[in-house]
């Protein structure tokens, strides 16, 4: 079974859910897929027993003991990135955008690409299982691609030690990465709170889930901060024809236990959220026909 667990925007305890579930049942598979602020291996401090380097693009970079400063480099940029500053060419590193144009119309032959090879995949072993998860480095791109090789990774890893179970921790949004954290999973959990732009981007966030045809369900978290709101994000629900898991009180051990490095289902397993969870658990864990 291959769970993905998302979220229409940030801050709605989507990592915090799936430290738990990761608790829940031995011998899982841990996925975090947030590549762009990765931190379940903050919480599970796993072994390092493999590092892979991700290309993220290409860089431009000017050689000066080259360049003669004519400007046709600056002429063909459609990206602003390459500027005439104090007289002389300059290529902004985070405007630019990799494409190669200026490395190639350069008559000097002055400006070479350089990798973006600052991010990493890491797979190893943590207390309940594997994981293995990306950290796309500040100002790098493509992070649709880095999710890719992390899910492949982890369906590798899975098979190799016999793993059925495997969790994914999705990123917020509906861009790329989202994309390719849910593409090909069982199910899909999708966390949200109980405020207008929470149901904003749930909205969002099933629409996108709808047409990958994955069966998904919704958690409500913190639902008790504003029990209004929470009525409108089920009835739309309802509307859409989409089941609620669970509802999730808030109780500040939820970040005790992540302040201590532990799932709640660790820190506080007989508290009102753990059993909750468990039931939560149940229901989305079961493989699609």
């Amino acid at each position: 079974m291959e769970l993905a667990i998302i979220s229409g925007k940030g801050g709605t305890g989507k990592s915090s859910i799936s430290a738990a579930f990761a608790t829940l049942e031995k011998n899982v598979l841990l996925a975090d897929c947030d590549v762009d602020a990765a931190n379940l291996h903050i919480i599970f401090n796993p072994t390092h027993e493999e590092e892979q380097v991700y290309i993220a693009g290409q860089t431009a970079v000017i050689d000066y003991a080259i360049c003669t400063n004519c400007g046709i480099c600056k002429d063909y940029c459609r990206f602003d990135a390459i500027h005439l500053i104090d007289g002389r060419i300059e290529i902004s590193e985070t405007t630019c955008d990799g494409c190669q144009l200026c490395y190639r119309v350069c008559p000097c032959e002055a400006i070479t690409m350089i990798d973006n090879d600052k991010s990493r995949m890491y797979s190893g072993t943590f207390r309940n299982g594997k994981m293995v998860y990306g950290r796309l480095a500040p100002g790098e791109e493509n992070s649709g691609k880095l999710v890719n090789m992390v899910r492949d990774k982890a369906k590798a890893v899975a098979k190799s030690n016999g793993l059925t179970n495997i969790i994914i921790d999705g990123p917020p949004g509906i861009g790329c990465a989202a994309i390719s954290s849910i593409t090909g999973v069982d199910n899909v959990l999708v966390v949200t709170e109980p405020t207008k732009s929470g149901l904003h981007d749930l909205e969002r966030t099933l629409e996108l889930v709808s047409k990958f045809d994955l069966k998904a369900w919704v958690l409500i978290n913190k639902f008790d901060l504003n029990t209004n709101m929470s009525s409108q994000i089920e009835k739309r629900c309802a509307d859409l024809g989409v089941e609620i898991a669970g509802r999730l009180p808030f109780d500040p051990v939820f970040v005790d236990a992540m302040v201590n490095c532990k799932s709640i289902l660790e820190w506080a397993p007989e508290s009102p959220l753990s059993k909750e969870l468990k039931l939560i658990w149940n229901k989305v864990s079961i493989p699609k026909a």
